[in-house]
């Protein structure tokens, strides 16, 4: 086990992460923020759901989750469309736009982390990507009610579910 001063440490670093998201966040369109792009990433990977499956990916209430959603389907890039199941709900999905946009945004990015870390080599990189794998795998479904919340305490607790995200 790793001593408590390089958890520490740990956690100073993640805090700093924040300013590789704001760098990221820079190669988005203005018109697309990164809720937008989240939100259609997520119907990429998991494909089309409610609302509700949705906000639960984000880890986020329904009605911020309902603003990412308003704000992409006013842009064309994802749409509602009846559920046949249940015709009170909607079920959301990519449109040809929302999949072109981010397949833009993957190369935006894929370019600004190919600059920034020019310096670094290949295993460097691979190094990086499997420890945040891990580290993401470990912490894994952190929703409401994963973690322990007492004070001092971040034992695991049960979870529901073990979602990506």
């Amino acid at each position: 086990m790793a001593a408590k001063s390089q958890y520490a440490e740990l956690a100073r670093q993640l805090s700093a992460i924040g300013a590789v998201k704001r760098g990221l966040a820079r190669v988005l369109p203005p018109d697309c923020p990164g809720g937008s792009a989240a939100v259609m990433t997520l119907l990429e990977r998991h494909g089309e759901m409610r609302m509700s499956r949705l906000a639960d990916l984000l880890a986020v209430n329904m009605s911020v989750t309902s603003r990412h959603v308003a704000h992409a389907v006013e842009r064309g890039w994802i749409e509602r469309v009846a559920d046949l199941d249940d015709r009170r709900s909607r079920i959301l999905r990519l449109t040809p736009a929302g999949r072109e946009l981010l397949d833009e945004l993957a190369r935006r990015t894929t370019e600004t982390f190919a600059r920034v870390l020019s310096d670094w080599t290949d295993d460097e990189v691979g190094q990086l990507n499997t420890m945040l794998a891990r580290l993401r795998e470990n912490f894994g479904d952190c929703r409401p009610g994963r973690y322990d919340d007492s004070p001092g305490s971040y034992a695991r607790t049960p979870s529901t579910s073990a979602q990506e995200t």
